[in-house]
């Protein structure tokens, strides 16, 4: 990604409608995905694992959010039936409780809608309360957990939202969308 003087880390007072990129993520920005997925993970996933997930062009959708030539952010689901399973999702430290988390998941949503997908799920950390209170916005409830599922007796909750395609929740997802609008100027690519 190119831009005209791109910030380097996020502005200090409230942005001008920062211009944000959310494109398909890419083996080539893979040394930047793994310096985030490193800060934000204690189990960090490999190269090769990104790299075989990527690959699987069908059953997944991996995207990344761009500030100037910065990546950001990445996330990624994968298909399962009518569902969509957030594989995963983070953000630069640097950027973290900024929006682009949201501008991120908003996007993966209307990803996950265009691939017809019905209903979302996810696993989070038990007391990940930044992480919770983003899925909490997006509608998302817990309905299980996942004993020991991080290891070293981290559980997972398990949460799920149904019916994303339904028009209750398209008015959630527009709100939501709103909401970013005068912080950001998001251009999607496909």
């Amino acid at each position: 990604m190119t831009a005209a003087e791109p910030p380097a880390r996020p502005p200090d007072g409230p942005p001008d409608r920062l211009p944000v990129v959310v494109a398909p993520l890419r083996v080539s920005d893979l040394d930047a995905v793994l310096r985030i997925e490193k800060a934000a993970f204690d189990e960090a996933w490999s190269r090769r694992l990104f790299e075989e997930e990527l690959a699987q062009r069908t059953s997944r959708a991996y995207r990344a959010a761009w500030v100037g030539t910065e990546l950001v952010a990445y996330g990624g689901i994968m298909v399962v039936d009518d569902e969509a399973h957030l594989n995963n999702i983070a953000v630069a430290s640097a950027w973290q409780g900024t929006g682009i988390g949201t501008v991120l998941l908003c996007d993966l949503v209307r990803t996950a809608l265009a691939r017809g997908l019905a209903h979302l799920t996810l696993e989070v950390q038990v007391g990940n309360e930044p992480a919770l209170a983003l899925y909490r916005r997006f509608g998302l409830a817990p309905v299980g957990v996942r004993r020991d599922y991080y290891g070293a007796g981290r559980d997972a909750l398990i949460m799920w939202v149904r019916d994303i395609d339904a028009g209750a929740y398209a008015e959630r997802l527009s709100a939501l969308e709103a909401g970013l609008a005068d912080r950001f100027a998001v251009e999607r690519r496909r």
